[in-house]
């Protein structure tokens, strides 16, 4: 994964806020994934126009005092990629 990649989520997934859950989800046809608070902030970067730098450098203004904040956004990335929740380009 470079910096440059532009993630986007596969087709029939989506991201929503689920009151009854209190936090995000991302659905697909088969079901539901729960996310935590930190892939929930990274999932709503994830639009198809941002590359993985833009998320980054975004997140860190946002949470500048999170050690190590590239290095786990990257992490996330690659899961999410490799379980097919994104697709990048």
């Amino acid at each position: 994964m470079t910096a440059e990649q532009i993630p986007r989520l596969r087709r029939g997934f989506r991201l929503q806020f689920e009151p009854a859950q209190n936090c995000h989800v991302l659905l697909y046809p088969e079901g539901m994934i729960k996310l935590n608070d930190s892939a929930g902030e990274i999932l709503k970067q994830v639009n198809g126009e941002h590359s993985v730098g833009d998320i980054i450098a975004e997140l860190r203004g946002r949470f500048p005092d999170v050690p190590g904040i590239d290095e786990d956004i990257l992490a996330f990335m690659e899961v999410a990629n490799a379980q097919f929740w994104i697709e990048l380009h």
